[in-house]
């Protein structure tokens, strides 16, 4: 009889692989908020290092319930942060309005848009 014959060989088979996966996430989910982690010093990120290491299961619940809601605090801040680096390169890149539709202006002057899109620039620079 093959492997692939029985049904609960192939269900467990399937959730250890799921449960694998999920501890790989969530592994490396727990390293990668230690060495983001300006507050912890490097001796106690080398010490969830070595128990991760050794005691994987285990402190991978202990740091999730000791440290959970710091490390989502610190995801939080860092999105955020991130965002508001993106909005201020976008600010830059773009431009104000004026200079926007001023190119828009010489680009119709040159001939390279028709009117009809130098309006709708117009308007979605304006709105």
């Amino acid at each position: 009889m093959s492997f692939w014959e029985n049904f609960w060989d192939i269900f467990w088979w399937f959730f250890t692989a799921c449960v694998f996966f999920a501890y790989l996430f969530g592994l490396f989910a727990i390293i990668g908020d230690l060495f983001r982690d300006p507050g912890l010093s490097g001796l106690w990120k080398a010490v969830w290092v070595v128990f991760l290491a050794f005691l994987p299961f285990v402190t991978l619940l202990v740091y999730l319930a000791a440290r959970g809601d710091g490390m989502a605090e610190r995801s939080v801040e860092r999105s955020r942060r991130h965002r508001e680096e993106a909005d201020a390169s976008t600010r830059v890149t773009a431009g104000s309005p004026s200079e926007e539709i001023t190119r828009a202006k010489a680009l119709l002057d040159a001939g390279t848009i028709s009117p009809e899109e130098f309006e709708r620039i117009k308007g979605r620079t304006l709105v």
